[in-house]
């Protein structure tokens, strides 16, 4: 059944004409003002001819058809590793010179010898790196770039 201009509209389709409205509002038909007028007269309007009257001085948007509002993600390729490989280390270096700034103030503060805790944070970690790094290696050079 056609849209007669005395039918009620829905939240949906109130919805569709804003989003229109946005559209035209980003392309430069209508200025922040008119679009805030308008807006506040769509989410007002009871009807389809009350909404056909609001964008009635606009081109039609078909907002099925608009490009996507934002680039898509682009995952790491296989074999560019090297980037992150670094980061990691340098978080793990990181990360390591603060244990040590702590352990050593503390040890100064408290005026005796306090255990080499910042091993316990070093040590297991920089292993995991080192797997990693060495297997991310070894797959480079057989089968990657």
């Amino acid at each position: 059944m056609a849209a007669v201009p005395e039918m009620r509209a829905s939240d949906g389709d109130r919805d569709r004409v804003a989003a229109a409205l946005r559209e035209h509002v980003a392309e430069g038909r209508l200025t922040i003002d008119e679009f805030n007028e308008r807006l506040e007269a769509v989410y007002q309007s009871r009807t389809y001819g009350e909404l056909a009257r609001l964008t009635s001085d606009l081109p039609e948007i078909d907002l099925n058809r608009l490009p996507a509002a934002a680039e898509p993600v682009q995952r790491a390729q296989p074999g560019t590793t090297q980037g992150s490989a670094k980061s990691a280390w340098g978080a793990w270096a990181g990360a390591s010179g603060v244990c040590w700034m702590i352990w050593l103030f503390t040890t100064i503060a408290s005026g005796h010898f306090i255990p080499p805790w910042p091993m316990w944070v070093m040590g297991p970690w920089g292993v995991i790196l080192l797997i990693k790094t060495i297997s991310e290696a070894g797959g480079r050079s057989r089968g990657g770039a």
